[in-house]
């Protein structure tokens, strides 16, 4: 990618890995076909402390892929902080993120990202709500007990906030207040803000291969202690008043 693609990039693809070195070949080929000739784009994985071979895959790759770039995290810093890294080193306008274990569908890209285009600057998150899940009936409980609580305190409107599938303008997301765990509290945040959720049905699938990196008792008590912080800050918050200047 030259120093004028570079400037040029008009929307940014995020995908956190971590130990998915078979996933990634398949997932970066289906997220070039979906995004075809339509957005000047780029694709960054952050690579968030592989053990496996996933930086020596990505870095075959991006001799193939000129758009492709690769963020490494010296130890392994959850998948939030993967997010932000990628967001911080956009270079488009609009971000869309995809988990790397292959069960986000690509394909559904181009819709989420047109929703945030055609929201005239009032929508600030296209989230994806994934619709025939492919988890085992345990993880879908978790998620249904997980939505349901967080839905009732903070009645965010949003039922499936663990969707990966979800676009945004860069500078929406960077002026959130940033904590491990935000991914999953980016509607009831984004609402705090004052912009409009476009929802967008997408069909889940089968991760490619390998497990779960991210798992979900290893953050069931800090996800309760990020649900009441989330609580007190859409409590705490205060319309920003105009302010003009007297001559």
């Amino acid at each position: 990618m030259t120093p004028a693609d570079r400037d040029a990039v008009a929307v940014s693809i995020v995908v956190p890995v971590r130990n998915e070195a078979d996933n990634v070949a398949p997932l970066i080929a289906e997220i070039v076909g979906a995004l075809g000739s339509r957005w000047a784009y780029e694709i960054i994985y952050v690579n968030d402390g592989s053990t496996d071979a996933t930086a020596d895959r990505l870095a075959a790759l991006m001799k193939q892929h000129p758009q492709l770039r690769q963020l490494k995290h010296a130890a392994s810093s959850g998948q939030s902080a993967a997010v932000r890294s990628g967001v911080r080193a956009a270079r488009g306008t609009i971000v869309a993120t995809l988990d790397g274990d292959g069960q986000n569908n690509p394909a559904f890209l181009p819709d989420l990202i047109a929703a945030i285009e055609k929201g005239g600057g009032r929508v600030g998150l296209a989230a994806g709500q994934r619709v025939g899940r492919k988890d085992t009936g345990f993880k879908k409980l978790q998620s249904r007990i997980a939505n349901g609580v967080r839905n009732s305190i903070l009645r965010d409107g949003t039922r499936d906030t663990g969707c990966g599938l979800k676009a945004f303008p860069r500078e929406v997301f960077l002026s959130m207040p940033y904590f491990d765990g935000l991914h999953r509290f980016l509607p009831a945040l984004v609402r705090r803000e004052g912009f409009d959720i476009a929802y967008v049905d997408v069909i889940d699938r089968p991760r490619h291969s390998g497990v779960s990196n991210y798992g979900f008792f290893d953050r069931l008590w800090i996800g309760i202690m990020d649900l009441a912080g989330v609580w007190w800050l859409i409590r705490r918050k205060k319309t920003t008043p105009v302010a003009t200047e007297v001559l």
